[in-house]
């Protein structure tokens, strides 16, 4: 017999176009057609009980899935998945675990509205794990690694800049190697893509660093530890409850990264600052 740890779940593979193209008028009276982002219903049922329903681009459906129920603290182990199957027909998705989710009812009965694009939800005390959390103290990130994944955030080819409205995230290597990238409709459904194919691939969150286009509230910043990265990155802001998870994970966030600007607000002694880059820049 297989051993559970290496068991991984059957995935649909399916797929959905990202874009959707409609006629628009501008102010001059022209006519021309125009892409904007794709936006649809994915109503999850596990073990055939129906669990939420989130809106999505639909880009990695079965990552995503995987990620929410990783963040959502409602299955421990990818090995306790047995498959993920999409159903772009019927606008839903199929779960089905190894031996179910105990104590389903009462695990989902208590939610959080969060300010994911959306409405986000979380199940559960969104506190409740914060000091359990232990990210590697030794984990370091240099001011030029910054700057690199600031710039190949500039030149990834994305759907925002074909039909802008939506939101982006990233996952790369301390040196600045991009690992993975999703866009969806909500910056909180990037984010579950993210902790979903982390997953699959089962890379550890230790030396990694995250992006996101959007602002890094409590609930991306609680989801960024969950999976065990020390470095948040964004290109807007972040909010107080954010900041303040932040700080207790001991967590390196950096707002407002732009060109060669970025402010860091958490874990400062993460960072590896190197003057001399902005020297050279005059």
């Amino acid at each position: 017999m297989m051993p559970i740890s290496l068991l991984r779940p059957q995935l649909s593979e399916a797929s959905a176009p990202l874009t959707h193209d409609v006629e628009v008028i501008d102010e001059r009276g022209r006519r021309s057609v125009i892409a904007i982002p794709a936006e649809r219903p994915l109503t999850v049922y596990v073990d055939k009980r129906e669990l939420v329903t989130l809106m999505t681009l639909g880009g990695a459906p079965e990552a995503l899935i995987l990620g929410y129920l990783r963040n959502q603290r409602l299955v421990k182990s990818i090995a306790e998945i047995e498959s993920v199957q999409v159903d772009w027909s019927v606008d839903s998705v199929a779960v089905v675990t190894r031996n179910g989710i105990a104590d389903v009812e009462e695990r989902t009965s208590k939610k959080v509205v969060t300010t994911g694009c959306g409405q986000g939800s979380v199940f559960g005390g969104l506190m409740d794990e914060i000091d359990q959390i232990a990210l590697p103290p030794d984990a370091r990130l240099r001011q030029s690694v910054v700057y690199k994944i600031v710039d190949i955030i500039r030149t990834q080819h994305s759907i925002y800049k074909q039909a802008g409205s939506v939101h982006g995230c990233a996952l790369f290597t301390n040196q600045g190697e991009l690992l993975h990238f999703f866009e969806d409709v909500g910056r909180h459904n990037a984010v579950d893509a993210i902790a979903g194919r982390m997953w699959l691939d089962d890379i550890d969150g230790g030396d990694k660093v995250f992006y996101t286009t959007g602002r890094l509230t409590s609930e991306m910043v609680m989801k960024g530890a969950q999976m065990g990265i020390p470095f948040l990155l964004s290109r807007s802001g972040t909010t107080q409850m954010g900041h303040m998870v932040a700080e207790r994970v001991g967590m390196a966030l950096l707002a407002r990264c732009s060109g060669k600007h970025f402010l860091l607000l958490t874990g400062q002694e993460r960072l590896e600052f190197e003057p001399q880059l902005l020297a050279a820049a005059g």
